[in-house]
């Protein structure tokens, strides 16, 4: 299950996990894209529930599509990639507040109410299940969090800052689920050059700039397959936490 798949780095990892064999569930919030990502990809392996991925009701039918619909009748989705979300461009002082709510909400609850969703149907699944017992299978959480919620950046400070709390939900759920055989990984990507950067706003000179002096940058092509890449461990291997630069790229 993969949310924010209507572009970017969702949209990439959904095709790197169709391309490996795996059947996937799509979110994103642009109905007539998801309709057209579906058909292209294949209504044999892939569906699509539109919404707003901070919504409960959107993330309690992404759930029952891959548990109803996809896979083994009846068995919860091994792999929820937690993706959705919004930059802003800009500091507490300088960025556009009137934007702050949809981020925050977006970016922080949506994550933590995926991370429970999820969490809570998987620990359900494994029962009673305990050590070897409960690796019989991988069981995955993949959380997008960002360079910046580990060096916080001063040119956007606040979507910084819900990326630090995203970062903070991660491990602290890893640290919960780990011993109960469910893996939660962090994946911290840097500059990434996708429809992010118009959406949160930053100058595209200034987006120029940065790329003429670090660049290449990443595609959503490379974090797609550090996303592959984790999830098929053994199950009792976990890469928990991955951060991924372009080569040129200093800081954050």
């Amino acid at each position: 299950m993969v949310t924010g798949a209507t572009a970017g780095i969702g949209e990439a990892i959904a095709r790197d996990l169709v391309g490996a064999g795996a059947q996937v569930v799509l979110n994103g919030r642009r109905a007539g894209r998801l309709g057209e990502l579906v058909e292209e990809l294949g209504r044999d392996h892939v569906r699509g529930v539109a919404g707003d991925a901070a919504d409960e009701g959107v993330i309690g039918r992404m759930l029952d599509a891959a548990r109803d619909e996809l896979g083994t009748p009846g068995r919860e989705a091994d792999l929820i990639v937690i993706n959705a979300g919004r930059g802003l461009a800009g500091t507490a002082l300088t960025s556009d507040k009137s934007a702050w709510d949809e981020m925050l909400r977006t970016n922080i609850l949506g994550a933590a109410l995926l991370l429970r969703g999820a969490g809570e149907r998987l620990v359900k699944e494994l029962g009673g299940a305990s050590g070897t017992a409960a690796l019989d299978r991988a069981r995955d959480i993949v959380v997008l969090g960002s360079t910046v919620g580990r060096h916080i950046s001063p040119f956007s400070s606040m979507y910084g800052a819900t990326k630090y709390a995203v970062n903070s939900l991660a491990e602290a759920t890893r640290r919960e689920l780990g011993p109960k055989g469910i893996r939660v990984t962090l994946i911290e990507p840097g500059f990434v050059v996708s429809e992010f950067q118009g959406v949160a706003g930053y100058e595209p000179k200034w987006f120029d700039d940065v790329v003429a002096r670090i660049g290449p940058v990443l595609t959503p092509a490379d974090v797609a397959r550090s996303v592959t890449f984790v999830v098929s461990q053994p199950p009792a291997v976990h890469v928990s936490d991955v951060l991924i630069r372009p080569t040129r790229q200093e800081y954050p």
